[in-house]
């Protein structure tokens, strides 16, 4: 039985308690600010916080959605950002200790999108050093730990280690990654979560720090399927700034979602290459199949 606090609810799930005004956005944000202010020290998932802006942004979505001018499923809903999205006016490292009093110039299509749908950017998170590496560890600003072994430091996955953090220790309902090897995959993997690997064109990519840039893709982090896919059709579509979206059309994946999995295929690791793999993990695999 799914907790009825609200850091423990998913994206849907908080969407259809604020529409009814079970729970406001403003009570949503400080439960989720506590939470990040007594666990997020040994966690490490943030490299900013906007609290004062955020609290602000609750009590306008709140009087928004008293009103009835509530702008879609998401409005009033918090979500954070890998330290590679810029927003004009703010620090974006990239990770970098030598970025980190870079202040940005512009803001990425991707926050423009999350706040035109009423979302509340509650602070940035850390990254691999400018995106590349897969284990999470960043020597100079700081790795994030692993929640689920809060004795033991476990790597998070990288390079969006920290938004995997924030997404599996319930600091925010979802997150943005970014992946080129198995950027959002891996610490969504490592960390328990869902992570959405986009392909290339289907959300813009102006705003944010290119490590490659005919391959970087954006993706959301969340706890389940149907957020990855309500929060992919939020971002995807054209955008001038960016060629490579005009040569996709929008594909809303919530219909073929609802259809269940009949009729797919699912792809195995070959026992050639399962060599190395701890038995743990084997084990999981089989009893996932």
């Amino acid at each position: 039985m799914q907790s009825a606090d609200p850091q423990n609810l998913t994206v849907h799930q908080l969407s259809a308690a604020l529409r009814s005004r079970r729970l406001s956005s403003a009570e949503l944000v400080n439960t989720l600010l506590d939470r990040i202010a007594t666990h997020d020290q040994k966690l490490h998932a943030f490299v900013a916080l906007y609290p004062d802006e955020a609290r602000l942004a609750a009590e306008s979505a709140d009087r928004a959605i008293a009103a009835g001018h509530a702008v879609g499923p998401l409005h009033g809903i918090p979500i954070a950002l890998k330290d590679l999205v810029e927003i004009e006016g703010r620090v974006t490292t990239g990770g970098s200790k030598v970025w980190q009093d870079r202040l940005s110039t512009t803001t990425a299509t991707l926050v423009r999108k999350v706040k035109a749908a009423g979302m509340i950017v509650i602070g940035k998170t850390h990254s691999v050093e400018f995106a590349m590496g897969g284990w999470g560890t960043n020597q100079h600003m700081g790795t994030p730990w692993n929640p689920w072994d809060l004795k033991t430091p476990h790597t998070p996955g990288g390079s969006s280690s920290g938004s995997g953090v924030a997404v599996a220790a319930r600091f925010v309902p979802c997150a943005i990654g970014t992946d080129i090897g198995g950027s959002v995959r891996l610490p969504a993997s490592w960390c328990g979560i869902v992570g959405l690997k986009t392909t290339i064109g289907r959300i813009s990519t102006y705003g944010i720090l290119p490590l490659a840039p005919t391959l970087d893709t954006p993706g959301p982090m969340t706890r389940s399927v149907e957020d990855a896919a309500i929060l992919f059709n939020t971002l995807q579509g054209f955008d001038p700034l960016d060629d490579r979206t005009s040569q996709r059309s929008a594909d809303d994946p919530i219909h073929s979602l609802r259809r269940g999995v009949a009729g797919l295929r699912l792809a195995t690791l070959p026992d050639g290459e399962r060599t190395g793999v701890d038995q743990e993990v084997l084990a999981a695999i089989r009893r996932a199949y």
